[in-house]
C-alpha cells in the first residue's frame, strides 16, 4: 500500500463480510494507518490498538466524540443476496439504501476518498434487480461529493465465508473449467480471491491521482497487483 498522506484514518463498513474482513486485516497490518473505525451491526470481539468499533443495528451514527480524530478515507463492503434478503425489496434496502446511507454518513464525518465493493455487470438499467441496485448505488454515490471514489466490480469471489453462498460455489466450479474459453472482458468472470479484491481496492484508495471516479474489474485488479508487487 502506498500513499502521499501520512497516517490516514479509515472508516470501514462491512468488515464482517468476505472482502470487508480481508480489507480490515490489511488495514490493521499497515504501520502507516493511524486508526480504523469499524461501523458494524455486531462487535467482532477482535481487540486491536488501532481498531474502534461502533455497533449499531442500522449502521447509523447519531453522535460523534469530537476528541476522536475524524476519518479521511472510507471503505464500504456491504451487500447481500436475494436468498439472504428474502425479497427484491429487502435486497434493495441493503445493496442500495443502506450502502448510500453509509456513504453519506462517512461524507458528513469527513471522509473525502471512498472505495466501494460493487459487482461485475452493475448497471442502473439492468434487468437483474441485483445488478440494477448496484448500478443505482454507484450513480448515487457519484453525486455525493467525494473527492475520489473507487468502485470495485469483481466477478465470482473466492474465499471462506462465514455463511456459504451456494450460487457462488456453483459458479466458481463452472468457471474453473470454463475460464480457458473466456477471452477479453469475459475474463472478468473468472473467480477472484477476496483478498486480492481488498488489496487492489486499498491500493487504489491510497493512490492519489486526478481521476475522480475509478472502476476496477477483476482483470484490472490483477494487473494493478502485478504492477505494485
Amino acid at each position: 500500500m502506498h500513499s502521499s498522506t501520512r497516517n490516514p484514518i479509515v472508516m470501514i463498513a462491512g468488515a464482517s463480510g468476505l472482502v470487508g474482513g480481508c480489507a480490515l486485516q490489511q488495514l490493521l497490518a499497515q504501520p502507516s494507518i493511524q486508526q480504523v473505525y469499524s461501523l458494524t451491526r455486531r462487535a467482532a470481539n477482535q481487540p486491536h490498538p488501532k481498531l474502534i468499533e461502533w455497533v449499531d443495528t442500522n449502521l447509523s451514527m447519531t453522535e460523534w466524540d469530537e476528541n476522536q480524530p475524524r476519518p479521511t478515507h472510507g471503505v464500504i463492503a456491504l451487500g447481500t443476496t436475494l436468498k439472504q434478503a428474502g425479497s427484491q425489496q429487502a435486497l434493495e434496502k441493503i445493496d442500495f439504501d443502506l450502502v448510500c446511507h453509509v456513504a453519506q454518513t462517512m461524507k458528513i464525518l469527513g471522509v473525502s476518498r471512498l472505495a466501494v465493493v460493487s459487482s461485475y455487470g452493475a448497471n442502473p438499467t439492468s434487468r437483474s434487480n441485483y445488478l440494477r441496485c448496484k448500478g443505482r448505488m454507484e450513480e448515487t454515490i457519484r453525486r455525493q461529493g467525494f473527492e475520489q471514489v473507487t468502485f470495485v466490480r469483481p466477478g465470482p469471489l473466492k474465499g471462506q465465508r462465514k455463511e456459504s453462498r451456494q450460487n457462488e460455489i456453483w459458479l466458481q466450479r463452472v468457471m474453473q473449467i470454463g475460464r480457458f474459453f473466456l477471452f477479453g472482458r469475459l475474463k472478468n468472470l473468472i473467480p477472484i480471491e477476496a483478498e486480492r479484491v481488498a488489496q487492489a481496492m486499498l491500493y487504489q484508495l491510497f493512490d492519489y491521482s486526478d481521476q475522480r471516479i475509478t472502476i476496477l474489474h477483476s482483470q484490472d485488479m490483477h494487473h494493478m497487483l502485478q504492477k505494485y508487487q
